[in-house]
This record gives C-alpha cells, sequence and structure tokens, in this order.
C-alpha cells in the first residue's frame, strides 16, 4: 500500500542535515529507552568488540560527538584517547542523550552560511584539517549510526534481540511527523 499522505518539504543541504541531526537524537533516545528496560548489568557485561561493553560504546559515542562538536564551534578542542569516565550505567545513558540534545540544539541554530563555514581541526596521528561543516556534521552522524549498530549487535550477543527500529527512512516516515 502506498502512503502519500505526508508531509512534503524542500529539502536543501541545511534541512538534510537538521533532519539528520534530529534524527540522530531521536535514534539515540529510542536505544537508550530500550536499553533501560533491561537489566543494568548487562550494559557491563564484556564482549569482544572495539568497546568491550554497551556502556562503553555510548561513552564513546557521547565523548566523540562533544569532540565535534567543539570543533562545529571552532574551539578546536584536543581529542584525548586516554580520557575515561567513572559513570554508572544510568550517569552513562545521561551523558549520552545530554550530548546529543547539545549537538542538535546547535545544529538546528545554524543558518545555511554557517553550515557552509570551514571548521579547522586536528586528528592526533592523522594531521589538520580544514573543512565545511556540512561534512563534520554528516561525519559525526554517521559515526553515531555506526556505533549504535555496534550497541545492537553487543545486546544480541546479550540475548537482547528485541532492539528498536532506528532506520533513518523509518524516522523520517514514521517518526517525524
Amino acid at each position: 500500500m502506498l502512503q502519500t499522505a505526508l508531509k512534503n518539504t524542500e529539502s536543501t543541504l541545511g534541512s538534510l542535515l537538521k533532519d539528520y541531526s534530529s534524527y540522530n537524537l531521536w535514534a539515540n533516545k529510542k536505544l537508550v529507552e530500550w536499553l533501560k528496560s533491561k537489566p543494568s548489568y548487562l550494559m557491563e557485561n564484556e564482549i569482544p568488540s572495539s568497546f568491550s561493553s554497551i556502556k562503553l560504546t555510548l561513552l564513546h559515542i557521547s565523548k566523540t560527538e562533544s569532540w565535534w562538536l567543539g570543533n562545529l564551534k571552532k574551539l578546536q578542542p584536543e581529542l584525548d584517547f586516554r580520557q575515561t569516565y567513572q559513570d554508572s550505567v544510568e550517569e552513562a545513558f545521561e551523558r549520552f542523550i545530554k550530548q546529543s540534545e547539545e549537538l542538535d540544539y546547535f545544529i538546528q541554530s545554524l543558518d545555511e552560511n554557517e553550515l557552509a563555514e570551514n571548521c579547522d581541526f586536528s586528528i592526533p596521528f592523522v594531521g589538520d584539517f580544514s573543512r565545511p561543516r556540512t561534512e563534520l556534521i554528516q561525519h559525526c552522524m554517521n559515526h553515531s549510526t555506526y556505533h549504535r549498530g555496534q550497541v545492537v549487535t553487543i545486546g544480541r550477543n546479550l540475548d537482547l534481540t528485541d532492539a528498536p527500529m532506528t532506520d533513518y527512512m523509518f524516522y523520517l516516515l514514521m517518526a517525524k511527523f
């Protein structure tokens, strides 16, 4: 059945990136809502992965979103791979959502010209770069999506098999409006 009742909107690069940022926040909230319905001890169970637990993966996403937000604001933050958090599971959930809210709030505040501006940033062992905000936003959102998938995979290894649907098109068609 073809559904055509959805509102068609004009799409610009700016509106796409703002939608993608809103989607990122929505997907992160859906993920945390799901995870909160599970035993909290499972969030710290270790599974072979680049980040060994759900909690550590969420903290990585938070830390990375924070670093990219600093770059989007042209603050040139340092990237410290050694920084660790001693957060409880609940604190990790809160940090994860709060960071995504801050990132979304900033992205929503940008106009088309600000979105196109270059930001200088430095990645240790890689180099110094100057790229448009549009690319940094796209990269940051893609990075978070990648690791949300990793959280779901870690969850599957812990017998958590009922993860919510967080695909971007699902968001656009069913959740956004």
